[in-house]
């Protein structure tokens, strides 16, 4: 009895000591950082759905997250309390605050941490990656691999490059020549899933053929990108059993099927006294004279990591360039134009291998200026992906807000996001929302084409055309953490339209079509780009891709040698 009437003395000051810590931490907490009106049991799920459900339901979060800044007047960034499911999520659109984020410093010589929420990807991944490790552990992956992707050595890989691209471009005849409507996401995946294989294992997946000649991982690979689809937010598929056993599933068969191709390597290495490849499975062997299992594990995942991010970012580049060119007769014309002078009249891809695979042939990549400029502005419009970061309470990672408040970002998920960041009127003005390359025609070189090199912590000062500043476009992200492949997406994607852009015409169909007018000729609005019966968007699958796969048709241009 005197148990019970403790308890019913307690039980209204405990619950009474609750209300206030909820109350504190919905409302008090984070009450200075600009948000929406949170709600004590949702937070802001509740009001981040009245936004989704306004619109196409599949487009991608970064979509929904920019409606919601222009909704809040653009602040630097937006706090999202999504407790009790996720940590709270800080979406950066300020591309100063985001330097912040991602430059190393003394006390964080790395950056921010990688977010916990990475750990969704390790079946993509594995727990091992160079994209999620940390400290002392990443700085040696990245060390290790970095001569992999060194400028000089990316050149010896034209002639794979231009071999895969051949293939790609006998495909787009044959749908010329057919008028079938195919996928451009299927033939992309498949150009640079085959190229991407041949840099991370010495090995031709056959991706570009029927499914019943390609190697198995390609099959496999699909599958498992499949099951990250359908949802805005790819955290919650975590808490779906099926989908947890799936790729559970298809996780263990890539992992077999790359370990064995570990093996027989190594042993190849071993039995050969030739020296070692550069790709990144000969130097993830290098120095190594036992492999054992952690050995083989830590392989593997290094494997799977840059098999996965090699070949879907740079498939979405693809996809988005074609589309643009396809529908800006302009920047169309202007890149025929300056491939005409690089390359010479004959058009064809036979022609332009010839050209690159010539002695001193690479150094025509570098007179591309104005293709490197449609790859740039591509990136800036649709980057495939953000990075989100995470330090843990009482760490004291603070930022500076452009209005010279300082902000502690510990114990929140900070995005940066580069779908806001590079299209903020502040820095892009009223053109940040047009497909204009003219933008960048004022970039310096370096190494390959494009000024990509964002690995230290500085800012390169203003591109002298539009005085953009450098931290204002970041689709590999900056800083140490910044995409260490970079530089050869952006050699594929110059030899791929160099060696197609000229010789074959794309005609969107179904989502994004041009719109015509009664005499069936397409619309030029006054921005010099084909007006659309509806607009092509990016959903979440995994990246951010076209939602309908891109279909297209396409036809030999008729200036085509």
């Amino acid at each position: 009895m005197f148990a019970q009437t403790i308890l019913l003395i307690l039980l209204p000051l405990l619950l009474s000591y609750l209300l206030r810590r909820a109350r504190h931490l919905r409302f008090k907490q984070y009450g200075d950082w600009p948000q929406l009106p949170p709600s004590l049991v949702w937070g802001h799920m509740k009001a981040i759905n009245e936004f989704i459900v306004r619109g196409e339901k599949k487009r991608h979060i970064d979509i929904i997250f920019r409606e919601i800044q222009e909704h809040l007047g653009n602040p630097p960034l937006v706090l999202y309390d999504l407790r009790p499911l996720q940590r709270p999520l800080c979406v950066v659109r300020d591309h100063e605050v985001a330097e912040q984020v991602s430059r190393n410093t003394k006390n964080f010589p790395y950056s921010m941490g990688k977010s916990p929420w990475m750990k969704t990807l390790e079946p993509l991944l594995g727990s091992y990656s160079i994209i999620t490790s940390e400290g002392e552990q990443w700085k040696a992956l990245r060390k290790r691999f970095n001569p992999g992707f060194a400028p000089q050595h990316l050149l010896t890989l034209l002639p794979c490059i231009l071999d895969k691209t051949m293939r790609f471009a006998e495909i787009l005849d044959g749908y010329a020549c057919s008028g079938e409507d195919f996928s451009l996401n299927e033939r992309c995946v498949g150009l640079v899933f085959d190229i991407i294989g041949a840099v991370t294992m010495d090995k031709d997946f056959h991706a570009q053929h029927d499914a019943s000649k390609q190697d198995e991982l390609v099959r496999l690979y699909r599958e498992l990108t499949a099951t990250y689809r359908n949802n805005s937010t790819v955290q919650y598929d975590s808490l779906n059993p099926r989908v947890l056993w799936q790729r559970r599933v298809l996780t263990r068969r890539i992992d077999a099927l790359i370990t064995d191709h570990i093996k027989a390597k190594f042993a190849e290495l071993k039995e050969s006294n030739e020296k070692l490849s550069r790709s990144v499975l000969s130097l993830s062997l290098q120095d190594i004279d036992h492999l054992d299992d952690r050995t083989l594990q830590e392989t593997c995942h290094q494997l799977k990591s840059f098999l996965f991010a090699g070949h879907d970012t740079s498939s979405i580049l693809l996809e988005w360039a074609f589309y643009e060119l396809s529908r800006t007769p302009r920047a169309l014309d202007t890149l025929r134009r300056e491939l005409d002078d690089v390359f010479g009249p004959e058009s064809s891809p036979a022609a332009v291998q010839e050209k690159l695979l010539a002695p001193g042939g690479d150094g025509l990549l570098k007179k591309m200026s104005y293709t490197s400029a449609v790859i740039k502005e591509t990136l800036r419009l649709y980057p495939p992906s953000g990075s989100a970061r995470y330090m843990p309470p009482g760490t004291g990672f603070n930022v500076q807000l452009p209005n010279g408040k300082s902000l502690c970002l510990d114990g929140v998920i900070i995005y940066n996001c580069p779908t806001l960041i590079q299209r903020d009127a502040a820095v892009y003005g009223p053109t940040k929302d047009e497909f204009l390359p003219e933008r960048w025609m004022g970039d310096t070189d370096t190494g390959l084409g494009l000024p990509m090199d964002n690995s230290d912590d500085k800012d390169n000062g203003p591109v002298a055309a539009g005085q953009v500043p450098a931290s204002a476009w970041r689709p590999f992200e900056r800083g140490p953490r910044s995409c260490i492949g970079q530089e050869l997406a952006n050699l594929e994607a110059r030899v791929i339209l160099a060696c197609t852009a000229r010789r074959f015409d794309f005609v969107k169909v179904g989502l994004g079509a041009v719109a015509r007018d009664s005499a069936g000729e397409p619309i030029l609005d006054a921005k010099g780009q084909y007006e659309v019966e509806s607009e092509l968007f990016n959903t979440m699958q995994v990246t951010a891709k076209p939602v309908d796969g891109t279909m297209m048709k396409v036809r030999v241009a008729e200036m085509s040698n």
